[in-house]
């Protein structure tokens, strides 16, 4: 079973933005979380995207992987605090205000779904049938 993982970091948007979004894809097909990152109206959203894309395209690269891009999910993926910028904002009377200008840093993990063992059909001896019957 192939898996791959990206990360991105100082992206600039705060890690509880980032994972707002991030919710919306997390075990999701990896087609079905492209189409769903292409239609967020979220600027973070994009970030995520090449995230995603990167993870992909490191998963096709692994030895030993099958090759099926379908059957790919987002295993996990998480946003964490990156360093924040400091600025200051003038204030009234001489004063200055603190302005933290965050960034985060994006992880998002692709692995294959494990394909379902068909189990045999069993069928019942015309026998047993008729024992059950009675």
């Amino acid at each position: 079973m192939a898996a791959g993982q990206a990360t991105s970091e100082h992206i600039r948007s705060s890690a509880q933005k980032a994972g707002h979004v991030l919710d919306q894809i997390r075990g999701r097909d990896v087609s079905h979380a492209l189409a769903t990152l292409q239609f967020l109206r979220k600027m973070v959203a994009k970030d995520v995207e090449k995230v995603l894309r990167s993870a992909i395209a490191n998963v096709q690269q692994r030895e030993g992987y099958s090759g099926d891009v379908d059957r790919l999910y987002v295993a996990e993926c998480y946003a964490n605090q990156g360093t924040s910028m400091k600025r200051v904002r003038p204030a009234p009377m001489g004063r200055a205000f603190r302005v933290v200008k965050r960034t985060t840093h994006l992880t998002v993990s692709v692995a294959e779904r494990p394909s379902k063992p068909v189990a045999p059909k069993v069928t019942k001896a015309p026998a047993q049938r008729a024992a059950k019957t009675e």
